[in-house]
């Protein structure tokens, strides 16, 4: 997304609402979210994941993780159900990540213990979210395109229908894929100024431009600040991960010039639910002077071999369907399989 497109201030185009009351059912007090409750929302997680045969699972880590982020305000912007036994019976969150220069975005996410489903609690915590969420748009006092959303998983299709009554459209879908890599992996040839080398953390900062350069033209992307750059990498492998370099350039700011890049990330704590061991495939991007080089195949084959080589079964990533850049053609041409999917639902402002 090149192009800034400059509407009304928010507070024109949003509604002004306040929050609505959440349910005192099951005797629920609700209040926000603190550092401290990590381990105890994890279970919570765990727990929801289960009873919605989630085919993933959120390890402590990553749950960790949803409370990194100066950006996020924890007081305002997350909410827990806690019953008269300290127990939390469903949660809410909300953040705006920093450096949207193109459109402003709200996400959200939340989940409702499986003993308290059935009495309004899902729809309330949807309808208290989405409120907060139009609140915080207003607050940034943006003139851009503006969206709040969520993604749900294909397999809980009962949280489709809280959203849908909240007025959110599914606009966007996924597909999870996985390649068995016991199948033969054929080598990718590149140009002789590229060079495959192994993820080296001191050029970090040069994938990060690089990753801005590469989906600047996704739908619905928006650059990623150095900070947020680094959050939510508790479970990214690299040595499992590759760097595609041009040795003939090199940026603007002066560092290596990165072609194209790999993460990949070692999710341990799926593999018993899905059956296999897997590597997942994080984030692929080539820069956009890049493409046609064979660059994000000669990524994927090299990951693949190296996995292959570490005695994993199967090599995994989520793809948007609509990808602008053939990827999801690429993807099964190299023999990946769709599993499960995802959408994404949204409020378009």
């Amino acid at each position: 997304m090149d192009s800034i497109e400059e509407l009304p201030p928010l507070s024109q185009r949003v509604p002004e609402v306040s929050l609505p009351e959440l349910p005192r059912d099951l005797g629920l007090a609700w209040r926000p979210l603190t550092r401290e409750d990590a381990r105890q929302l994890a279970d919570l997680i765990a727990i929801i994941e289960e009873t919605d045969a989630s085919p993933f699972r959120t390890s402590y880590e990553e749950t960790v993780e949803l409370f990194e982020g100066d950006w996020k305000n924890f007081d305002t912007d997350t909410i827990v159900a806690v019953n008269a036994k300290g127990e939390f019976l469903a949660y809410g969150l909300l953040h705006i990540y920093p450096g949207d220069d193109t459109l402003t975005r709200v996400f959200l996410d939340g989940g409702v213990h499986p003993t308290a489903r059935e009495v309004g609690i899902g729809q309330s915590l949807v309808d208290w979210l989405t409120a907060r969420g139009q609140q915080m748009l207003r607050e940034t006092g943006t003139r851009l395109p503006a969206r709040i959303a969520a993604y749900v998983q294909d397999n809980a299709p009962h949280n489709w229908t809280l959203f849908e009554k909240a007025g959110y459209e599914a606009r966007r879908f996924y597909k999870t894929l996985r390649r068995d890599l016991s199948k033969p992996i054929e080598p990718i040839s590149i140009g002789s100024h590229l060079k495959v080398v192994g993820y080296d953390r001191a050029l970090d900062e040069a994938v990060r431009l690089a990753h801005n350069d590469a989906f600047r033209d996704h739908w619905g992307s928006q650059p990623r600040t150095p900070e947020a750059w680094v959050q939510g990498r508790s479970m990214f492998k690299p040595e499992w991960s590759f760097i595609v370099l041009d040795e003939t350039a090199q940026t603007v700011e002066g560092h290596p010039m990165v072609a194209g890049y790999i993460h990949v990330g070692k999710y341990e704590h799926d593999w018993e639910v899905a059956g296999y061991s897997s590597g997942y495939i994080e984030l692929l991007g080539v820069r956009r002077d890049y493409r046609g080089q064979k660059i994000a195949l000669a990524l994927i084959t090299e990951a693949m071999r190296l996995l292959h080589e570490n005695g994993i079964e199967y090599a995994e990533l989520d793809v948007d369907s609509e990808n602008p850049s053939g990827a999801f053609g690429i993807y099964t041409n190299l023999g990946f399989e769709v599993t499960t999917g995802s959408r994404m639902f949204s409020l378009e402002f």
